[in-house]
């Protein structure tokens, strides 16, 4: 095994944002350096990593500048132009985790899909959605209401229009804009997310969370889950099965839907750290994004136990239009114990935008996450937005 030095390589993120800024602030202490490449001057991962290249996720110019200042190359999001960072991997010699082949997969839904299915992954019904007839068909065979998601460029919940009967069809589809795939919509009693860890050798899984989200937006994510041990097993069976399908290292936010006889069903895969795996910074013995660095750089991963019960909730724009981002009335949030704020440096806020999150933690193990959740909600309830 090769001796592991610090200070350690420069790891080159495609992406500035908040992962960025998390994935800068959790490689730091490893004597690993960040650089980050955003279109976005000074974005909120600048101010914490060591420096950033100002050109679009697509700019191959730009990527060339990274790989070259970079030993490994990665991702933040999924805009990240899969062609050009092969051709430039290629080129340059310099790795990419995830591979650009994954993120293929993952920028096409139906692909997505269609490959899953194909490696024996549970998946709700779907179809190819040519026209509004396919629609109309899909809700014949799958009842009603469908989802129809866009199959490219879709992110917190944008692309995705529940269709609730066949005359919605053609308005649904114009909406979205694009080419779609529509989706019998599950009946599900929770839904679940495995923030799953692919190493050099090794496969790691965190304890699994469980998510609320409104209009498609996830707000709060509740660890352990209020799921049975069994189903539990089975979303990590397919969380494990779902990495046999991705190609490079990486964390892979797998989210999940558990129906009310147990059976596990999965929804969508982000090839990076995840919204759903925020709570892992302080509720984890080591963070998504402490693992995210170590597995793109071929170290060996951390531990994923749970340190102790934890709950997140998002702090999503409040105002009706864009305005200075100020955040105000944190003194109960700060003084609260076992509660964590997390600002994410972003300029502007807009409606439902999000701008930061809150986690609090238990004193012990045995903690009801009920009473978490419901001390979560009153801090995040308090927080406002102002000029």
């Amino acid at each position: 095994m090769t001796t592991l030095r610090t200070p350690g390589p420069t790891l080159g993120v495609v992406g500035g944002g908040q992962l960025g800024r998390m994935l800068a602030e959790a490689a730091s202490p490893l004597g690993v350096e960040v650089v980050v490449l955003d279109p976005t001057p000074d974005c909120p991962a600048a101010p914490v990593a060591r420096d950033q290249i100002v050109a679009d996720f697509d700019d191959e110019a730009g990527i060339r500048e990274l790989a070259a200042r970079a030993d490994v190359l990665t991702f933040e999001i999924e805009l990240a132009d899969q062609d050009v960072l092969e051709r430039i991997s290629e080129d340059t010699g310099t790795p990419v985790h995830p591979k650009p082949s994954t993120l293929r997969t993952i920028h096409d839904k139906l692909v997505q899909k269609r490959e899953l299915e194909d490696a024996g992954v549970p998946v709700p019904p779907f179809r190819e959605v040519e026209d509004a007839d396919d629609i109309r068909a899909a809700i014949d065979d799958y009842g009603a209401p469908v989802m129809l998601k866009a199959r490219t460029g879709g992110y917190d919940g944008r692309g995705n229009v529940p269709v609730e009967s066949k005359a919605e069809a053609d308005e649904a589809l114009e909406s979205v804009a694009g080419p779609a795939m529509v989706e019998s919509f599950v009946d599900f009693e929770r839904e679940v997310s495995v923030i799953a860890v692919k190493g050099d050798d090794e496969v790691a899984t965190f304890p699994l969370g469980e998510n609320v989200h409104v209009d498609e937006i996830l707000r709060e994510t509740i660890v352990p889950a209020r799921s049975s041990d069994a189903a539990a097993e089975r979303a990590y069976d397919v969380a494990r099965d779902v990495l046999e399908v991705m190609d490079g290292r990486g964390v892979y936010g797998i989210e999940l839907f558990e129906t009310p006889d147990e059976e596990i069903l999965l929804n969508e895969i982000a090839p990076r750290p995840h919204n759903s795996g925020h709570w892992t910074i302080e509720g984890a013995a080591n963070s998504q994004f402490e693992q995210h660095a170590r597995a793109v750089l071929g170290w060996p991963l951390g531990s994923t136990d749970l340190r102790s019960p934890t709950v997140l909730t998002n702090l999503l724009g409040d105002v009706d239009e864009e305005q200075r981002a100020e955040l105000g009335d944190i003194d109960r949030l700060l003084e609260t114990p076992g509660a964590n704020l997390h600002w994410y440096g972003k300029r502007q806020v807009r409606p439902l935008r999000k701008m930061g999150h809150v986690t609090v933690s238990a004193e012990d193990e045995d903690a009801d996450v009920e009473d978490l959740l419901e001390t979560a909600r009153k801090l995040e309830d308090a927080v406002t937005f102002r000029n």
